[in-house]
């Protein structure tokens, strides 16, 4: 049996969707999705022990060995990404429950449920694969499952951010679609490994840069880096809190893994840095996300829609990362990866609590919430001290490790930057403290307290993001492996 672990890995999530669908019953439907996320956990675990030590499992689909058959390939550089889809999926899951039940027709609900296990099959299939062909049809599964979920969301806006997440994510696929077409049509292959294998010989070819270009603009519009961000602050802000809690952690993290892949071990550092200028142009996107982000995310008046355009700057702390293509950026890029991950996945559950109780996330809503739900408030503050990146939360971890690997490739003006931009997420953080610490409550009654289950996957993530912070040793060993294995398979 775990000699099948690979394929488990995406299989288990994907025959619970239409099991929710059948059934059309939501406790049921619920518990499938449950089912789906623990036993994608249990997976990424094993499989992380596996390959520990530096090891790689090949899983060919079907017994058809690559490049005909399609391949599913675990190694270090994509473990991390494993673990933080199906760990924040588990947690989700137990978040769920009361949460969909609160914004969704109860009629909807399997469908909702359904929707979840396609997009989390989506998000693990492509982190798995080792075929180029095979992570567009996953990120479309991914992609088309977000825009039914989105649309689910419990004002008319959701409509509006669903149908422009569609219009820019399909753009985006095509881009990817062409791209992927375009390298298959100069090699004659779509298996990643052997992609790497035949493209040096076929350097200066004007339809494998136009291949290279294709593939990663549409693969910075599944990133949602800037200037492509458009679709994600209505995205974010409109969906299901459940669910925006999930993409927030997820989707552009796996959009980010992706785009590694392909620019370290498919197309090559040779191609990509050398021949072709793309880490100036990360360099630049990802300073100017890292500051317009956080700069329009202070003037929000919506909890969670300065949340979604904090994740459009934080996004650019990784861009700049593996844009550094070096040990200590892409490491840094890694820790990063996960750290806001867990982060943001925190602020959004709490989002989702506080939109349960108060009917409103917009700031002037949660005036005197210190007093009101102190639990609830010291979640927002601890998680928000992450986003800043204040010791000893895990904001500071992957800061501290990035603003090392700048310094130590002389890029000074991009640590000013980084500095800019921790400058602006202490602002907006304090516009929430400020607004739920020190002005008036409300003459309203008392509030009740959030559901159980709610409240403990919220204080999951928050711990979760504490310990990270504290006891960084495991996910730094972790990162640095994945950033090695990069490494070790560009040329």
């Amino acid at each position: 049996m775990t000699a099948h672990l690979p394929a488990l890995q995406v299989l288990l999530p994907l025959l619970c969707a239409p099991m929710c669908v059948l059934v059309r019953h939501r406790l049921v439907a619920w518990l499938f999705f449950l089912l789906a996320t623990v036993s994608a956990l249990a997976c990424a675990v094993l499989l992380a022990v596996r390959v520990s030590g530096g090891r790689e499992l090949h899983y060919a689909m079907g017994g058809w060995e690559p490049p005909v058959g399609i391949e599913y390939v675990i190694d270090a550089a994509n473990v991390p990404v494993l673990i933080l889809v199906s760990g924040i999926g588990f947690v989700v899951g137990i978040y769920a429950k009361r949460s969909i039940e609160a914004e969704i027709d109860r009629h909807r609900i399997p469908l909702v449920y359904a929707c979840a296990c396609l997009t989390f099959t989506g998000l693990l299939g492509v982190t798995a694969t080792g075929d180029a062909f095979n992570a567009f049809v996953f990120f479309e599964i991914a992609s088309l499952s977000s825009y039914a979920l989105i649309a689910m969301g419990r004002r008319r806006r959701a409509l509006l951010a669903a149908f422009r997440y569609l219009i820019i994510g399909t753009i985006g696929a095509t881009f990817l679609l062409i791209g992927i077409g375009l390298a298959y049509a100069v090699t004659g292959t779509l298996n990643m490994a052997d992609l790497a294998a035949r493209l040096p010989d076929v350097y200066g070819n004007r339809a494998l840069t136009a291949a290279v270009a294709f593939t990663f603009v549409g693969l910075c519009v599944k990133m949602a880096v800037f200037p492509l961000h458009a679709w994600l602050p209505d995205a974010y802000a409109e969906a299901p809190s459940a669910l925006s809690t999930f993409f927030a952690a997820t989707s552009t993290k796996v959009a980010i893994y992706a785009f590694m892949r392909f620019a370290y071990t498919v197309f090559g550092v040779t191609l990509v840095f050398r021949m072709l200028p793309v880490d100036t142009i990360g360099m630049v996107i990802g300073s100017a996300g890292m500051v317009i982000g956080a700069a329009v995310a202070c003037f929000q008046k919506d909890l969670k829609y300065l949340l979604a355009w904090s994740s459009v700057g934080q996004i650019g702390y990784i861009v700049v990362g593996f844009s550094l293509h070096s040990v200590g950026g892409l490491t840094a890029a890694y820790l990063h990866l996960v750290n806001h991950g867990v982060t943001k996945a925190a602020l959004f559950a709490v989002a989702g609590m506080l939109l349960l109780r108060l009917g409103s996330v917009r700031l002037s809503a949660l005036a005197g919430l210190g007093r009101r739900m102190p639990w609830t408030f010291a979640a927002i503050v601890l998680a928000g001290l992450g986003l800043v990146g204040v010791p000893p939360t895990a904001g500071f971890v992957s800061k501290w490790a990035l603003v090392v690997a700048l310094v130590t490739d002389g890029k000074w003006v991009l640590v000013a930057v980084v500095l800019v931009s921790s400058l602006l997420a202490l602002v907006y953080v304090g516009r929430i403290v400020e607004v739920c610490w020190f002005r008036e409550a409300p003459a309203t009654g008392p509030v009740e307290s959030p559901p159980a289950s709610m409240v403990a996957a919220t204080w999951l993530l928050v711990l979760a993001s504490l310990y990270l912070g504290i006891d960084p040793a495991r996910l730094d060993s972790l990162a640095e492996g994945a950033a090695r294995a990069l490494l070790g398979g560009a040329s």
